[in-house]
């Protein structure tokens, strides 16, 4: 994959509201077979119920670093397409709490920016199953960013 090819998805992701071209692009996100759909100005991510996601068989549990890799990747993709940066921002902190067994089912997560600097973004995590009011894990990530280029 080449740097103009994801810019190019990105683009179209953009245009078009779908994002499965653009997630299709990052190994990760197939792997684990996440999922990202525009309601509105927000995005909602969804990481489906899958076997290999499970890391607790006799609950069965989705495995804590699935959840974990699933949030910060939300949180990834929500920077690079809200901020419109020009580049992929990169992870330099990134925290969990983990607030009950996350079932094997359907995971939601949304992200909101907390403070969006010129190198720097902070952003919270929820992650649910059913209720939103019912979070199974909450998370915060501090992102770097390119700063985009002044106007002339």
């Amino acid at each position: 994959m080449t740097v103009q090819a994801f810019h190019q998805q990105l683009q179209e992701a953009h245009a078009h509201g779908d994002y499965a071209g653009l997630l299709a692009m990052i190994p990760y996100a197939k792997l684990i077979g996440l999922q990202c759909q525009r309601q509105d100005a927000d995005l909602l991510f969804c990481l489906p119920a899958h076997p290999d996601n499970i890391g607790n068989p006799l609950l069965p549990a989705i495995h804590g670093g699935v959840l974990a890799g699933f949030m910060e990747l939300s949180a990834t993709l929500h920077v690079l397409v809200c901020s419109q940066s020009p580049s992929l921002p990169e992870v330099i902190d990134f925290s969990i709490d983990y607030l009950c067994a996350a079932r094997h089912r359907d995971t939601f997560a949304r992200c909101q920016v907390q403070r969006q600097g010129r190198r720097v973004t902070n952003v919270a995590i929820t992650a649910w199953q059913g209720d939103p009011g019912a979070p199974v894990a909450t998370a915060r990530a501090h992102l770097k960013i390119e700063p985009q280029a002044p106007l002339k």
